[in-house]
């Protein structure tokens, strides 16, 4: 397992989830209002919005909560002005690191993310610098079945892909339908561990050095735990067995 996927499960390991719940919807608001000030408030005719919908519906946010987002991007309500950014840079090891933020602010977003680089021994890089090694697929995450019934199931919802991961299955989509995916392989029988819209790394590096890895998750940690930062993408990957060493 690597990168986002990987964060995704040690952050549920140390039981960070209830305490991220909030942040995650403050996110997922700002996300659903972009899109409806870029696209409009119909989710019909604005698929970006339709998908975070199904995102937020998907983390449990409220039908109130995401009607006040929408609201607030098609100016029905007062909003923020944010602008879309991505930042690139590296961690330790020569891990590739993509950071998409949504910002009032530029200069100070910027120079928080520069600091968390520089304290925690990142860098930053030049645009395009990271960007071309990922690209945003749908991906699910499946337990049980074997391989024959979870690949004819994800086929015939429409995914490419199904491919083994530790004791789970990671079903491979178009970003765009990974939430019909979700749905069919529920309807199906599987139980669903996760169902994210993602970037997907075309190559991961293994991480062997026990304070590399320190520092990457350092690194993650710090760079979600900004509320402009709505994703951070990677393509790390830590065995099970060091994760047991620095987390201990």
């Amino acid at each position: 397992m690597s990168g986002h996927s990987k964060w995704a499960t040690i952050k549920h390991k140390k039981g960070a989830v209830d305490k991220a719940r909030g942040k995650l919807f403050n996110k997922i608001a700002r996300q659903l209002e972009v899109s409806a000030r870029e696209g409009g408030g119909d989710a019909s005719a604005n698929a970006t919005l339709r998908t975070l919908m199904q995102k937020a519906k998907a983390a449990q946010m409220t039908n109130d909560a995401i009607d006040r987002a929408i609201k607030r991007g098609t100016g029905e309500s007062d909003g923020g002005t944010y602008e879309a950014i991505t930042y690139e840079g590296y961690a330790p090891g020569g891990v590739a690191l993509l950071i998409d933020v949504l910002t009032d602010n530029r200069n100070r977003t910027g120079a928080e993310v520069r600091n968390v680089f520089s304290k925690l021994g990142g860098a930053m890089a030049e645009p395009g610098a990271v960007g071309w090694q990922f690209s945003r697929r749908g991906v699910v995450m499946v337990t049980g079945g074997d391989e024959e019934s979870v690949m004819m199931a994800a086929l015939e919802a429409g995914a490419d892909d199904v491919a083994a991961d530790d004791d789970e299955w990671r079903v491979t989509c178009e970003s765009s339908i990974v939430y019909e995916v979700r749905d069919a392989l529920h309807s199906a029988g599987f139980e669903i561990v996760s169902a994210e819209s993602t970037m997907v790394p075309s190559v991961t590096i293994e991480v062997s050095d026990k304070e590399d890895a320190r520092k990457i998750l350092r690194i993650m940690d710090a760079l979600e735990d900004n509320d402009d930062v709505q994703d951070v993408y990677s393509n790390f990957d830590i065995s099970d067995e060091l994760m047991e060493v620095i987390s201990s």
